[in-house]
C-alpha cells in the first residue's frame, strides 16, 4: 500500500484528529495517553526519544516503545530528537512498525537540548561528559559503541530540538532521507522565529523536504519557563496559509473554548495541548471534573500499564496543584512515598480533605486565590511571570532564600544535610567560605604564584602562545631548554 501523504494521511490514518496530546518527556507515557484518550484526545505523541540511544540500546527501545502492544493507543506518533540524518532514519526504521508516523522534534527549547544530554528518567544518559568540543569530539555522554568522533558536516553534538532552527541544510537532508526511506510519514514540531516571514519560509522548507504534517508552537525558543508569555497565533495562521499540508497549533490552550477559538482564528486542522492536558486530562471533553475522579482513574490504568513511580508522582503533583497550595503538609507526603500504594494513600487523603472542605463550604462562597473554580476541581494553572514567581503562595519565599536567612541545619536541603552527616564540620554559610583571587580571563581561581594572574588552564594557553614561562606553573610548562 502506498504511503499516504499530507491531508490524506491526516484524514485517513489520523482520523482527522483535532484534539492532540503533546509529546512530554516523562509525562506522555502509555498510561497517561490512555487516560487522555478516554477523555477526548484523538491523537497522542510519545515522549521525546533520543534517536542515537534508541538505535544503540535495546533496553531503551523496550522500555519506551516495545514494552507492550496496546491497540487502544492508536493513532500514535513517535517523536525523536536527532541531529544526524542517518541516525534519525535508523531510529525511525526501528520504530515505524509501532506507530503511525515519526516526528522530528525541532521545538524543545530547554538547555538540555542545547547540551545534548537527555532528560530525567534516563539516568545513564546523565553520564559524565568526556571530552571538549574544541577537540572535535562529541560533547555529552558516550553511547555504547560510540567512538566519540563527530561526522563531517554535522552540527555541534549538543544541538537538538529548537537549537537546530538555523541548520536548514541539515534539516532538509534529515527530512528528505526519512521521507524516502520510511514506510510511514515524517512530521515536524517547530517553534517560531520572532519574524513571521522567516517562520513561513522555515515551514515551507520543511514541507518541500517531505514533512507531511507540521505542529507549530507559537513561541520562540527564548520563551520558556517564567518568560513563556503568550503564544503568537498570528505566526501559526501565517504558516497555515502558506503550506499545503495539515497544521496543528500549540500554545495558549487551557480549555475546550481555547481549542475552538484557535481553530477558528488560525484555520489549523488540530490543536495540541501539553500543560493544559496535564492539569485537566478532560480538557478536550469540555469538562472540569473533581481532581480525585481523574487521579483515581489514572492510578487504575497505571496498575494495568506500569510506569516509573516518578512519572506517577509528577502527574499527581500537576492534578492536585491547587489543592496542595491549601493542604501543604500533604505535598511533602506525596514527595516522600516510595510505592504506588503509598501514592494511592496520599491521593485518598487529599480526596478526604477536599470532601471535608466541601462539607464546610458556605452558600454563595467563591473560590479563593483568584481561581475560576474551587481547588478540588481540575482547572488551568497559569505560570507566574518573573516578578510574580516570588509572590506565589501568598508571598512565600523560596527554600533557598529561607536557608540563607536562617542558616540552620533544620532548613538545609536534604542534599546538604547528607553532606553534613558525612562531614560534621562542613558549613554552608557563604560568609565563611574561603575567598580566592580570580583569573583575569575566565573567573576561575587564579594560581597563587602565577605571574600573569591567570588560572592554570589560561596560563598554559598564554605561555604557549607567547613562548613565555610562568614560575608558578613551571613544572607544567617548562618551555625553556
Amino acid at each position: 500500500m502506498p504511503k499516504l501523504q499530507g491531508f490524506e494521511f491526516w484524514s485517513r490514518t489520523l482520523g482527522g484528529a483535532r484534539h492532540v496530546v503533546a509529546p512530554m518527556v516523562d509525562q506522555s507515557e502509555l498510561a497517561w495517553r490512555l487516560l487522555s484518550r478516554r477523555h477526548g484526545a484523538q491523537l497522542c505523541y510519545t515522549p521525546m526519544l533520543h534517536a542515537q540511544v534508541f538505535v544503540r540500546d535495546a533496553n531503551y527501545r523496550k522500555e519506551n516503545l516495545y514494552c507492550e502492544v496496546c491497540p487502544e493507543d492508536r493513532p500514535l506518533i513517535v517523536q525523536f530528537c536527532a541531529n544526524d540524518p542517518e541516525v534519525f532514519v535508523q531510529a525511525a526504521l526501528l520504530a515505524q512498525d509501532y506507530c503511525d508516523a515519526i516526528d522530528l522534534n525541532l521545538g524543545c527549547p530547554q538547555m538540555i537540548a542545547k547540551r545534548g544530554v537527555q532528560a530525567r528518567g534516563q539516568p545513564w544518559l546523565r553520564a559524565r561528559r568526556f571530552s571538549s568540543e574544541s577537540e572535535g569530539l562529541l560533547v555529552g555522554p558516550r553511547l555504547p559503541g560510540s567512538h566519540g568522533v563527530r561526522c563531517p558536516g554535522a552540527p555541534p553534538a549538543g544541538h537538538y530540538g529548537a537549537f537546530l532552527q538555523e541548520e536548514w541544510d541539515l534539516l532538509q537532508r534529515m527530512i528528505l532521507l526519512a521521507h524516502e526511506k520510511l514506510s510511514v510519514p515524517v512530521t515536524c514540531k517547530i517553534r517560531v522565529f520572532p519574524e513571521i516571514d522567516k517562520t513561513v519560509k522555515y515551514a515551507q522548507m520543511l514541507e518541500k523536504a517531505g514533512c507531511q504534517l507540521l505542529t507549530v508552537h507559537g513561541r520562540t525558543k527564548e520563551q520558556k519557563g517564567p518568560l513563556s508569555g503568550t503564544a503568537s497565533w498570528e505566526h501559526i495562521k501565517a504558516v497555515r496559509k502558506a503550506v499545503a499540508i495539515p497544521v496543528f497549533a500549540n500554545g495558549n490552550i487551557q480549555c475546550l473554548r481555547d481549542v475552538e477559538r484557535c481553530i477558528q482564528d488560525t484555520g489549523v486542522q488540530g490543536v495540541m495541548s501539553a500543560e493544559g492536558n496535564l492539569h485537566n486530562p478532560a480538557l478536550f471533553e469540555g469538562r472540569s471534573p473533581a481532581v480525585w475522579e481523574l487521579a483515581e482513574e489514572y492510578l487504575d490504568i497505571v496498575r494495568q500499564h506500569p510506569c516509573p513511580l516518578s512519572y506517577v508522582r509528577a502527574h499527581l503533583f500537576k492534578l492536585w496543584h491547587h489543592t496542595l497550595q491549601v493542604h501543604q503538609e500533604l505535598r511533602e507526603e506525596l514527595a516522600k512515598v516510595k510505592t504506588l500504594e503509598g501514592v494511592t494513600a496520599v491521593n485518598q487523603e487529599l480526596k478526604l480533605r477536599c470532601q471535608e472542605d466541601i462539607s464546610r463550604q458556605k452558600e454563595g462562597e467563591k473560590p479563593s486565590g483568584g481561581l475560576p473554580f474551587f481547588h478540588w476541581i481540575c482547572q488551568p494553572y497559569f505560570r507566574p511571570g518573573p516578578r510574580e514567581g516570588s509572590k506565589e503562595n501568598g508571598g512565600a519565599r523560596s527554600k533557598r532564600a529561607l536557608e540563607e536567612e536562617e542558616g540552620g541545619t533544620d532548613v538545609l536541603s536534604k542534599n546538604k544535610q547528607k553532606k553534613q552527616l558525612r562531614n560534621p564540620h562542613k558549613t554552608f554559610d557563604p560568609s565563611l567560605k574561603p575567598k580566592y583571587a580570580k583569573c583575569d580571563q575566565c573567573g576561575n581561581p587564579k594560581g597563587n604564584r602565577c605571574v600573569f594572574n591567570l588560572c592554570r588552564g589560561c596560563c598554559k594557553k598564554r605561555a604557549f602562545r607567547e613562548a613565555a614561562d610562568c614560575p608558578g606553573n613551571l613544572p607544567l610548562l617548562n618551555i625553556e631548554g
